[in-house]
């Protein structure tokens, strides 16, 4: 059963994906690289991937599952897990539409009901990673993997998140605005839905504590000739040349 902060996210995104992501579904999944984030960094300057032919791979929060295809067509056997039922629709019609078949779970990504350690990489790209509490979700991909398999998440930095104010429609300032102590839950409003954010300090104790060692963390910037992005208005492609947007984190379950 999903949790009651699940339940909000899954109206923000049925919202979400009527308003936009609908629309975006098809074109992302048509993209022949692996890009990360909101300034669609490819994969090959990073490497944070690897080799995925023939991994078993879950996606916790899928979305319309554009990353999952990606990997699908590298040679993983993906499995989308979703709350929202109008993005994994949505992921169905483009299924259909590109010739690629992977299961898709509707389920809360911190209580999959998926089997033990029936995965070799769990990935998150703005799905668990953000939408999650870590504290829930972490311990499931830690369930989910196998010893020696992989997690790889992408979420807001938390250096982005101490500089937001209080209208979430406004741009990332050049200054602190929230305090780093306390980091946890972030309830932007009714609309907006209920977001997870830690201290890097915090992540490295909710990842270790869960049998996880931490291989990299990768800051991610906005590229020299970026310009604002469409649909993210929390940060100016301005501040994400200066400081790092986006983070990367890379861990392996241990043996």
């Amino acid at each position: 059963m999903a949790s009651p902060d699940a339940a909000r996210n899954r109206e923000r995104w049925t919202k979400s994906n009527t308003e936009y992501t609908d629309r975006q579904a098809a074109d992302r999944w048509a993209k022949t690289e692996i890009e990360w984030g909101m300034w669609d960094v490819r994969e090959p300057e990073l490497g944070v991937l690897g080799d995925v032919s023939g991994l078993d791979v879950v996606e916790l929060g899928c979305g319309t599952a554009y990353v999952s295809a990606w990997l699908a067509r590298r040679g993983a056997r993906p499995v989308g897990v979703d709350v929202t039922p109008a993005q994994l629709e949505t992921a169905r019609r483009c299924q259909q539409q590109f010739g690629l078949e992977f299961p898709l779970v509707e389920a809360d990504a911190a209580e999959t009901g998926l089997a033990d350690a029936s995965f070799d990489l769990v990935v998150s790209e703005y799905g668990a990673s953000i939408w999650v509490d870590p504290y829930r979700w972490i311990p499931e991909a830690a369930r989910l993997l196998r010893p020696g398999g992989r997690l790889v998440f992408l979420r807001n930095s938390t250096l982005l998140v101490l500089c937001y104010p209080a209208d979430p429609a406004a741009p990332a300032a050049e200054q602190l605005l929230r305090p780093q102590r306390g980091m946890h839950r972030y309830d932007w409003g009714p609309d907006e839905g209920v977001e997870f954010h830690l201290g890097h300090g915090d992540w490295i104790d909710v990842l270790h504590a869960n049998g996880f060692e931490i291989e990299r963390l990768v800051e991610l910037y906005a590229p020299d000739d970026a310009r604002d992005h469409e649909y993210y208005a929390g940060v100016t492609a301005a501040w994400a040349k200066r400081w790092p947007s986006e983070e990367i984190w890379v861990a392996r379950k241990r043996m």
